[in-house]
C-alpha cells in the first residue's frame, strides 16, 4: 500500500476527535491491526479488502462518517491521501495536478460531504466501486450515469470536479 496513504491514516489514527467518532462502532484494535499490517511492504492483499469492508460499513454510520469527512478538512491528512491517490499518476501529469487542485478546493470537499450523505448515493458508489474492481465497465458505467442523472448533488460534484479538468484528464488515454 501507498506509504503516502499509511501516513495519512496514522496522522488521523492520532487525531482525538477521529478516533472519538469511531470509538464506539469499530472496533479499535482491529483498526490499529489493520494499519500496522499495511506499513509492512508485502503485506496480504486481504488486509486492503478487509480495510475496504470496514470503510464501507463505517460510511453508512453517521459519526463514523462525520470523523472521515472531518480527516478531508485537515490539511495534515488530506495532503497526504491526496499523495497517496497521485504518486501512481506520476506518468500522468495532467491528472494528479487536476485531482490535487479539486481536493484543495472547499466546494469539491463540501459536495463530497453532501454527497456522502445519501444513503442511495453511497450504496451505488459502493456498487460502481464493486463493478470496477471485478472489471465490470457496462456496470460501472451504467451505476455512474444513475448516480449523475438522478442525484442533484452529484451533478453538483461532478461540475466542481469538472472545472478542476478532473473529467477531462480521467478521458485522455496515457
Amino acid at each position: 500500500m501507498n506509504r503516502n496513504l499509511v501516513k495519512a491514516l496514522q496522522v488521523a489514527w492520532e487525531l482525538p476527535e477521529f478516533r472519538t467518532g469511531v470509538r464506539h462502532v469499530v472496533d479499535l484494535d482491529e483498526v490499529a491491526g489493520l494499519l500496522t499490517t499495511l506499513t509492512v511492504p508485502d503485506h496480504d492483499h486481504e488486509v486492503e479488502r478487509s480495510l475496504l469492508r470496514l470503510l464501507r460499513s463505517a460510511l453508512d454510520t453517521v459519526q463514523i462518517r462525520e470523523a472521515v469527512l472531518l480527516l478531508l478538512e485537515r490539511d495534515e491528512v488530506r495532503r497526504p491521501l491526496v499523495a497517496a491517490a497521485v504518486e501512481p499518476l506520476a506518468d500522468r501529469p495532467g491528472q494528479a495536478a487536476a485531482i490535487a487542485s479539486a481536493a484543495e478546493d472547499t466546494t469539491v470537499r463540501r459536495e463530497v460531504r453532501a454527497v456522502l450523505a445519501s444513503a442511495k448515493v453511497r450504496e451505488l458508489i459502493w456498487q460502481a466501486i464493486e463493478n470496477q474492481v471485478s472489471d465490470n465497465r457496462i456496470g460501472l458505467i451504467r451505476r455512474a450515469a444513475v448516480l449523475v442523472v438522478w442525484h442533484p448533488r452529484v451533478r453538483r460534484l461532478v461540475w466542481a470536479l469538472r472545472r478542476h479538468g478532473v473529467l477531462r484528464e480521467l478521458r485522455r488515454r496515457r
